[in-house]
């Protein structure tokens, strides 16, 4: 008979952890009033998003068709088309804005004034009148046209599509 009383490894136990010294739920009701206000903070700005971006819908379309108009501008069959649509893009882009400015009759320096004061950036003086000329010029006349006139046109209009003022 041996008198060993050395424990066997199959006799190990293993020990409880110790309770965390803090506990991980907050203790006070300020965490869940910061909790609050973060999360109404957080929705409000969600719906301020999706807001400005169904406000901004028009600006979405307008600047998928001026891509189609820049692509049919490439076509010689579709190139006197899509330049005569360009000054309409303009001004349904002005009517769709939100606010309803009254820019249906304008024509001119009045739309001349109204491009500009919309515009973050300054547009070139004749802006409205080279539109003007690609919506009423004869054909001959626009058959013309410079290549880079016509894309400082659609650089011109792309930017103020893009970045004009909305008095919300």
């Amino acid at each position: 008979m041996s008198t060993d009383k050395t424990p066997h490894l199959d006799q190990l136990q293993e020990l409880a952890l110790p309770a965390p010294p803090v506990s991980y739920w907050p203790q006070t009701w300020g965490w869940a009033v910061l909790a609050s206000v973060l999360l109404l903070a957080l929705l409000a700005w969600g719906a301020w998003r999706w807001w400005c971006w169904r406000r901004d819908r028009y600006r979405r379309e307008a600047m998928a068709r001026l891509a189609e108009l820049q692509q049919a501008l490439a076509d010689d069959r579709q190139r006197l088309p899509a330049l005569r649509e360009l000054p309409e893009l303009l001004k349904r882009v002005a009517l769709s804005m939100p606010g309803r400015p009254n820019v249906a009759t304008l024509g001119g320096s009045a739309w001349q004034d109204f491009l500009q004061r919309t515009s973050p950036a300054p547009l070139p003086a004749d802006f409205s009148q080279r539109l003007a000329t690609l919506a009423y010029a004869p054909e001959p006349q626009l058959r013309a046209l410079a290549q880079e006139d016509v894309q400082a046109l659609l650089h011109h209009s792309r930017h103020w599509i893009e970045k004009h003022h909305v008095a919300a």
